[in-house]
């Protein structure tokens, strides 16, 4: 099955070839860890998760390499640390580990390498020191810059040029510029930053210039897959190109470039300033499900705008239900995903028309007694799903999971299914209304069918 995919370099999409069927490498930028990570940084995330599940099915997993960085030296840590009174190191490793905690409860697979800017700062001053050797770059005044005029088709990712970078203000103006559309690859460091040593001084990396070192690291001098959010087209991603290719004396850095498109709220960009910002920690702290949250990024087309609200998750939640109750007493294992999503998935990862496909093998599933038949039909959903990351938990444990707020638990929700039961056997309705009511109250939702009753979290 071949995969089409839109490369962002050359603006349309095209079948994907690996360099090596045996090692598929794909880079996607991370995080830079000095605060939870909102809405938006999660679409990216749960993107390329289902692009590395579907590179996965097709090559093996075994063949598939993904590198997805953290970034933990930059200026925004080092002003987080001042203003909680923390050191750098605490303020990273709290919201590292943040970030990890979260983007699994979204249902995130972890990269097969996840590597650290502070841990690359020599392959970072190595490739420095080559980019200087091979004219494409100076040291001046402690820093070291990149010089754009070196690079004959700088911005052709982004489609700016030259002029239009300055005339964009884009860049630091500043007296140690060769040209004002260079960029710094070095900086110096005072006493109460952190810094390395170099041979241009003490001083600490710029942003671009990590990603290129920690990619070469891990993937080598060209892959297969670089992603990251529409964001970092320019100027991160067209700096990581300039520096990798000039370095390295090569004619692309990654064969496909794929960036995913923003995430808005209810039609506006997520801000703080319109109140209309909200982490993922907050989601999951007010009692949204993390596969919810992850159905509703994967609702629209991963290129398109993206319109996230609490009432779409709550959407979301309502449809995983329906997926969870179609399982529901079928005892089955994964088997192959259905054709159909493997199609949509293949076309630049067409997830609206994957999950419609979920949900008709659901509709399916439901609509037949067969007992074969629905073992056979749960296992093509429950590895349809697996492709997207979605379905991963026991039927019940979904419906009858404990909260973590809380909540009532499994165990006293059926005692009182019971005493509701034993109450309308006594004709005593008025107290098995009382009980329905206070479960509802609770947020626990009953369901009398012909089989029992059967209960579920109304959040």
């Amino acid at each position: 099955m071949d995969l089409q995919l839109h490369n962002t370099l050359t603006r349309r999409k095209e079948r994907f070839e690996p360099l090596d069927p045996q090692n598929v490498r794909m880079y996607v930028c991370g995080p830079t860890v000095y605060d939870y990570a909102h809405i938006g940084n999660a679409r990216p995330v749960v993107v390329f998760d289902v692009l590395f599940r579907l590179l996965r099915h097709l090559y093996g997993a075994e063949h598939v390499t993904y590198a997805r960085n953290i970034t933990d030296v930059e200026d925004k840590i080092i002003d987080a640390a001042r203003q909680s009174g923390e050191t750098i190191d605490q303020v990273t490793t709290r919201t590292a580990q943040a970030y990890h905690d979260d983007m699994a409860a979204l249902g995130a697979m972890d990269p097969t390498v996840e590597p650290r800017a502070t841990q690359h700062i020599g392959q970072m001053i190595a490739m420095m020191e080559t980019l200087i050797d091979k004219g494409h770059a100076y040291a001046a005044e402690g820093h070291v810059l990149f010089a754009v005029g070196s690079m004959a088709d700088y911005g052709r990712l982004s489609g700016h040029n030259r002029d239009e970078i300055i005339a964009g203000a884009r860049v630091e103006v500043a007296p140690y510029k060769k040209d004002p559309a260079d960029f710094v690859l070095w900086k110096p460091s005072n006493a109460a930053q952190p810094g390395w040593d170099s041979p241009w001084g003490r001083g600490r990396p710029g942003w671009h210039i990590e990603c290129s070192a920690m990619a070469l690291e891990h993937l080598g001098k060209v892959f297969d897959i670089h992603g990251g959010g529409l964001d970092l087209v320019f100027p991160h991603h067209e700096n990581e190109i300039a520096q990798s290719r000039c370095a390295h004396d090569t004619a692309e850095m990654a064969r496909v470039w794929m960036h995913n498109g923003y995430v808005v709220v209810n039609g506006e960009k997520m801000s703080k300033s319109l109140g209309n910002f909200f982490t993922v920690r907050q989601l999951l702290e007010e009692g949204f499900r993390g596969e919810a949250i992850r159905l509703a990024l994967l609702s629209g087309h991963y290129r398109a705008p993206l319109d996230i609200t609490r009432d779409k998750i709550t959407e979301c939640k309502a449809q995983l239900d329906r997926l969870y109750g179609a399982l529901r007493g079928v005892e089955a294992e994964p088997a192959e995903p259905p054709a159909k999503l493997l199609e949509a998935l293949t076309d630049d990862l067409n997830t609206p028309l994957a999950l419609a496909e979920l949900h008709e093998v659901a509709g399916r599933l439901n609509k037949t007694a067969d007992a074969a038949e629905r073992q056979a039909l749960a296992g093509v959903l429950l590895a349809g799903a697996q492709v997207l990351g979605l379905l991963g938990a026991e039927p019940e444990v979904w419906f009858h999971g404990a909260r973590a707020d809380g909540g009532l638990t499994a165990e006293v929700i059926e005692a009182q299914i019971a005493a509701r039961a034993a109450a309308r056997k006594a004709r005593d309705f008025a107290e098995a209304d009382r009980i329905r009511d206070d479960l509802q109250a609770a947020g626990i939702l009953l369901d009398d069918g012909p089989q029992g009753t059967t209960w579920k979290r109304a959040g």
